[in-house]
């Protein structure tokens, strides 16, 4: 891994950023009363997990905080997959998306468990 200069060169930000994206594209596409609903949720949710790795990158001096950070990432992670689940299973979102952003929430909260472990 090359040198860390920024929250921004952390791969768990850019992939938390990149799904981020994702996830506000395809809310747009929720029927008119979701988009406020569960839509804005799901938003909310999604962007809270770069903008919580940014915040606790910001206050890597303590190891403590920067944790405490990175724990309610995961934590939005975890609920970013419930959110999926029922996107689905209300139809707003077709069974491929839900498996593959699953999958890509399910790799990013791995991510952050290990490096929860393993920062110093």
């Amino acid at each position: 891994m090359g040198t860390i200069r920024s929250f921004r060169d952390l791969e768990v930000y850019k992939e938390a950023y990149d799904i981020a994206l994702q996830i506000h594209q395809l809310t747009q596409k929720y029927p008119e009363y979701e988009r406020y609903e569960i839509g804005s949720q799901m938003r909310r949710a999604a962007i809270s997990i770069p903008l919580n790795i940014a915040e606790g990158y910001g206050k890597k001096s303590s190891e403590a905080d920067f944790k405490r950070f990175l724990k309610i990432a995961l934590g939005s992670s975890n609920e970013m997959m419930v959110l999926i689940d029922i996107s689905r299973d209300l139809g707003y979102i077709a069974e491929e998306d839900q498996k593959g952003l699953n999958e890509r929430y399910n790799v990013l909260g791995k991510r952050l468990s290990s490096m929860i472990l393993k920062w110093k």
